[in-house]
């Protein structure tokens, strides 16, 4: 199939103030938010159809409830500056949020039947306009709406991934489609206190965060910039049940994330082809805001969550059956308590704000419970709803995403986008195809039926 391509016409970008003056004043992000591997901006990506009972403009409906949402969320029409001790702060300078309106000459059937990332012309349907991607001095979100020649659009956001994780800026934006459908205030107030998760006075590391080792890169196993291959795996009941089936009776009543980040991280293991007493990583990004005592009041927004690392030698996590990588997986998630988390903090401060590991490493951040395709503005319900590519962040093809999908035939699953080196992909995809393909397992998915989305607009 050939690779879709379309025209995309923008408006010059302007900047969105809120709609009534907010306090000048300067609001310091916790010491969770400002470590250096949230320090980049993070793509998501909303697909609506075409209503036609509703003859709103999609644009004029968004950029006034972004206005207004920022009355109340003010920090975000502010900017980060960065003080001392490579602390950031907002400066709430009331500027406001990049906003870009644009038309492409596209339908929304032309992506296909199963939209999944990586989707084509991306760049053109989330602009960087030239000097808004920094970190600090920078706008803290950037907002495209693009009307499609079917009626339906599309609603790209770029975050500042230092101002809030996948919740709080689920948060926000459930907050701009109440006003957008009439509310005169979000139903659930924002809330900034950053200062919970800050570091202890004085500092002390309690806890092991071996996910902030510095590993040197001595194979040169970071993905090539100019050799990455972008596919996309639907997982549906078929292929979890097939997984489950690898496991030992005791194990099978493990969790879905368990089971399916065990299996990815062996399978990118072997795909990556380390050397066997290479240590590898699995870095779990685990929602911290149950585990804490008192429970973070309800609207916090900043990013509430820990990165416990996995670690394996390559060649026993290659060579071992599923429940090796498993029971290693549920181990590093056990250890995320309120303690571990406080440890953490203070060991951003102590060691000056580190990046964790990524030689050798995979993250995975879980958004099946996110809620980024409910965000109701009124328009419809979107068709798809999640990130708008994998491998983002600062070291490309380390990260990716768990997004709830149901595709064509109506199976509701989780789809993975993942970003590998072109060689390392074809192994890949035939490490997955083997575990999902069992002869012996009655569960097993019928052999050639990979966890692949093959109807792609690419």
């Amino acid at each position: 199939m050939a690779a879709l391509t379309f025209k995309v016409t923008r408006q010059n970008p302007e900047l969105i103030p809120p709609a009534k003056p907010t306090p000048h004043e300067f609001k310091s992000v916790s010491d969770i938010d400002d470590q250096e591997g949230l320090r980049f901006q993070i793509p998501v990506i909303q697909f609506y159809r075409n209503i036609p009972s509703i003859q709103a403009d999609p644009v004029h409906v968004i950029r006034a409830a972004i206005s207004e949402a920022l009355v109340f969320y003010y920090p975000f029409a502010g900017r980060l500056r960065e003080v001392a001790d490579r602390k950031l702060v907002v400066e709430c300078t009331g500027e406001g949020v990049m906003f870009i309106e644009a038309d492409a000459d596209v339908s929304l059937q032309q992506f296909g039947d199963d939209l999944q990332p990586p989707f084509p012309c991306l760049e053109e349907l989330l602009y960087d306009v030239p000097g808004s991607s920094g970190v600090v001095n920078s706008p803290l979100l950037l907002i495209q709406v693009t009307r499609l020649r079917c009626g339906g659009f599309i609603l790209a956001v770029r975050l500042n991934h230092t101002m809030s994780d996948a919740f709080g800026l689920v948060q926000f934006m459930t907050a701009v489609g109440e006003i957008a459908r009439g509310a005169k205030s979000p139903s659930t107030p924002p809330v900034w206190e950053r200062h919970l998760l800050n570091a202890r006075a004085p500092p002390r590391v309690t806890c092991t965060h071996r996910e902030y080792d510095e590993v040197p890169d001595t194979k040169g196993t970071i993905i090539p910039l100019d050799d990455m291959v972008h596919r996309s795996f639907f997982f549906g009941a078929a292929e979890i049940s097939a997984l489950r089936g690898r496991l030992p009776p005791h194990l099978r009543r493990c969790s879905t994330f368990e089971l399916l980040t065990a299996c990815l991280w062996r399978c990118r293991t072997i795909a990556i082809s380390p050397d066997p007493n290479e240590e590898v990583r699995m870095l779990c990004i685990v929602n911290s805001r149950s585990r804490l005592t008192p429970l973070l009041p309800k609207g916090y927004y900043g990013n509430a969550f820990a990165l416990p690392v996995a670690i394996a030698a390559a060649g026993d996590l290659s060579s071992n059956p599923l429940q090796y990588a498993l029971e290693l997986i549920r181990k590093t998630k056990s250890e995320v308590t309120e303690e571990y988390m406080r440890s953490m903090a203070d060991l951003m401060v102590i060691r000056g704000r580190p990046h964790f590991a990524v030689v050798r490493s995979f993250v995975v951040s879980d958004l099946t419970r996110a809620g980024i395709g409910d965000v109701d503005f009124g328009l419809g319900k979107a068709v798809y709803g999640g990130p708008a590519k994998g491998g983002v962040g600062a070291i490309p093809g380390v990260l990716s995403f768990y997004i709830p999908f149901k595709n064509k035939k109506g199976e509701n699953g989780i789809v993975v986008p993942v970003c590998l080196a072109a060689d390392a992909m074809e192994v890949f995809v035939k490490e997955l195809e083997m575990m999902v393909s069992r002869e012996d397992d009655h569960n097993s998915v019928p052999a050639g039926r990979i966890p692949v989305l093959i109807t792609s607009a690419l």
